[in-house]
């Protein structure tokens, strides 16, 4: 099997363009990226889609944490879908669980509803699943375009045998793309082992900051996060994703 669309995970305009100079197919927009991705704001949707002109998936998810959301946090996911829907994106990817695990098919089904005739990819709110052949099944009645999942594992790489399963039990009816720890060294093993045809990667490179001045008594975030670093789609690695996955 052969891969056909490498999608790569940015939160800057920066990483739209580098993703796209690199070989990238489609990226996935987000916020928030150390806590698995928030939606990005409106400036930075709009800008992104004026700088690159490859597929867009924007991110709608109104925080961090878990995948239980109260009336307030889905009226504010519709709302999201509502204005992104005028932005000339692709689609959008986004995720609901119930308490005890399993995807909130009433939410979802209003959600994809609304979306249309957008694009849209089921986050991995999927590996928290109890039962991924259960929920795999539910996305498909549901006419989903795409799931992204480890595997329910920590790591693609890790859950490769049950992605190598979803993928013949989707048998076409939905694309099953792998992410989480999807890089150069593995992209290969993961598309020969599952006949996958589309992964999902972050492509990223620690960047230093450019400030002469830094402070090192205080913290934006974490108390001992790296205040003066941060995280940016690698171009080299982007080619070198599709490189090895040839």
């Amino acid at each position: 099997m052969v891969l056909k669309v490498l999608e790569i995970c940015i939160d800057s305009v920066a990483g739209a363009i580098a993703a796209q100079n690199g070989g990238a197919h489609r990226v996935e927009l987000c916020d928030n990226l150390v806590e698995g991705g928030t939606t990005p704001s409106m400036g930075m949707i709009s800008l992104c889609r004026e700088k690159v002109s490859i597929d867009i998936m924007v991110m709608i998810r109104p925080r961090g944490g878990d995948f239980l959301y109260d009336d307030g946090e889905f009226e504010v996911m519709k709302r999201d879908i509502l204005q992104v829907k005028t932005m000339g994106i692709t689609g959008v990817v986004l995720g609901i669980l119930l308490p005890d695990g399993n995807i909130d098919t009433a939410r979802v089904s209003e959600l994809v509803t609304l979306a249309r005739p957008l694009e849209v990819t089921f986050h991995r709110a999927f590996d928290m699943t109890p039962d991924a052949d259960k929920a795999l099944d539910e996305l498909m009645d549901m006419g989903i375009e795409r799931v992204l999942t480890s595997g329910q594992e920590a790591e693609a790489i890790q859950g490769i045998d049950c992605i190598r399963r979803l993928v013949k039990r989707a048998a076409g009816r939905i694309s099953v793309m792998p992410g989480g720890g999807i890089n150069e060294n593995n992209i290969g093993q993961m598309v020969a082992a599952t006949a996958v045809t589309e992964c999902h990667s972050t492509a990223k490179s620690r960047l230093g900051s450019h400030m002469q001045y830094q402070n090192p008594r205080v913290y934006m975030g974490s108390p001992g996060s790296a205040e003066y670093e941060r995280w940016t789609v690698d171009e080299s690695r982007v080619k070198a994703l599709l490189k090895s996955a040839q």
